[in-house]
């Protein structure tokens, strides 16, 4: 059994249509995870039986696609189910708790709030809520299993706002029905802090082995988030948008794990 890296996997797919040495940059955007691979790629590098042979760095960090729809669920959408909202708590006016909200990042995590001891916690706070209302939808996404698809309608406007400048949220199923407008400016500040640590990321992974943005001669951008505008100003801001290319975004790495495995299998016969 062998393993590989998927940015190295997603190098045998740009590879397979190409008909000269480059030396590479490639950066996987996945849901969980940013990662980078500077590789070498070409008639040259195929003669490498081993493919770390042909790899000079990796380097990645735990900021992606889930990441950026967190920063829309937190901003954008929380706040129409409660986040920020005020209750009465001891006589006093206050802010209600973030902690329900904080589930509601991912989607995943919502259904741990439909415990006995949690659904009580809702309900109290419901009744204390000077909007009530906002809390009411909350409880019923919670306690409906809506959270997977709320992710949906927010991926949704993730998408549209990499085509467009504005977009709007729009999330309706039976007894829930809310929409707010969003613009890519707005969304791009959200993120700026997980923008910073991805380019911070590609800045380090050139600088462990002394290479400069000069020296890339192209930069391939796999997965979703490669489409996101903020993320590509990235790259290009770099190595200039002549140098960066695209194709099968959602394909790519499974792809280039199918010719890696042909090769290995030629590798064996010969």
């Amino acid at each position: 059994m062998q393993f590989e890296l998927e940015p190295v996997a997603a190098a045998y797919s740009y590879e397979a249509n190409l008909r000269k040495d480059e030396l590479l940059l490639v950066a996987d955007f996945g849901g969980g995870t940013t990662d980078f691979t500077l590789v070498r790629v070409g008639s040259e590098a195929r003669r490498m039986r081993d493919s770390q042979q042909r790899v000079l760095a990796c380097a990645g960090v735990g900021i992606a696609g889930d990441s950026f729809d967190a920063k829309l669920v937190r901003h954008l959408v929380a706040p129409l189910l409660g986040r920020g909202a005020q209750w009465r708590l001891i006589g006093k006016i206050r802010t209600v708790p973030n902690w329900p909200f904080a589930k509601l990042e991912h989607w995943h995590r919502l259904s741990f709030l439909k415990s006995n001891e949690n659904m009580e916690a809702l309900r109290s706070l419901r009744a204390r809520a000077l909007e009530p209302d906002k809390i009411d939808l909350f409880i019923m996404l919670v306690t409906e299993d809506l959270g997977f698809q709320l992710h949906r309608a927010v991926q949704q406007a993730k998408y549209e706002l990499s085509l467009k400048q504005e977009a709007i949220f729009s999330f309706r199923v039976a007894g829930i029905h809310v929409s707010q407008s969003i613009t890519r400016a707005q969304f791009e500040e959200w993120i700026t802090d997980d923008l910073h640590a991805i380019s911070s990321c590609v800045d380090r992974m050139l600088e462990s082995r002394g290479v400069k943005p000069g020296d890339i001669e192209r930069v391939f951008l796999t997965g979703g988030s490669s489409f996101v505008p903020a993320v590509r100003d990235i790259f290009e801001s770099r190595f200039g948008r002549e140098r960066i290319v695209g194709g099968s975004e959602f394909t790519s790495v499974a792809k280039g794990l199918a010719l890696r495995s042909r090769d290995l299998s030629n590798q064996k016969k010969t």
